[in-house]
């Protein structure tokens, strides 16, 4: 996978792998960085979707994690999602190699379900997620095929209140799902549409710095 890379300082231990959002690329997120104030050294991977023909933009070419049929819900695109959790598990066993001892997967929108699916299957403890402006994919394979060890996985929710693209109704949902499987979510809501918002930044920090 091509990817934007980053450390804030020398020698870091911790990774942050950083999905971005349908027909954005890795670059999308790069300017976030300095912006979360974290102390100790961290990687950041901030890698480019493959570029595939989109349903819902009359089948237009962009960088997509996984075709959407259609907005709002509806039939999901599984073998698009489940192959994107395979490259995001090679990227993660890219950032073991290089010997990150903590691992962080952090999504927005479809690159925040891809983050969630991957994540709650993974065999190997991860140490957080973000799921940002997004929704919990194949929600009904979950409890089947998740990981022992990621079960008290720390989760950070967040979205917009104004959300045009993924409506809160479905966020919540996920997380009520989540939930129900005893996820332990740090739930956020804030006065925005399908972006990302100061206040947001700030609390991405503060999980951060709690989980690495």
């Amino acid at each position: 996978m091509e990817a934007v890379e980053i450390s804030t300082g020398p020698d870091p231990k911790a990774a942050v792998i950083w999905l971005h959002g349908l027909g954005a690329d890795g670059h999308d997120f790069e300017p976030i960085v300095p912006e979360l104030e974290l102390r100790a050294p961290v990687r950041f991977v901030f890698p480019h979707a493959p570029v595939r023909p989109v349903t819902i933009n009359q089948g237009m070419r962009m960088r997509a994690w996984y075709d959407v049929f259609q907005l709002g819900g509806g039939p999901e695109d599984e073998a698009g999602i489940r192959a994107s959790q395979k490259l995001l598990e090679d990227m993660i066993a890219a950032e073991k190699r290089r010997g990150m001892a903590k691992i962080v997967l952090a999504g927005f929108s479809q690159g925040g379900a891809i983050v969630l699916q991957s994540a709650l299957r993974h065999p190997e403890r991860l140490a957080g997620v973000l799921a940002l402006s997004t929704y919990l994919p194949l929600h009904t394979t979950v409890e089947a095929e998740r990981s022992a060890a990621n079960r008290e996985l720390p989760i950070f929710m967040a979205h917009g209140q104004y959300d045009d693209m993924i409506p809160l109704t479905r966020a919540e949902q996920s997380r009520q799902a989540l939930e129900r499987l005893g996820y332990p979510v740090q739930w956020r809501t804030y006065p925005m549409p399908h972006s990302v918002c100061a206040e947001e930044v700030a609390d991405i920090s503060a999980f951060l710095l709690t989980i690495l």
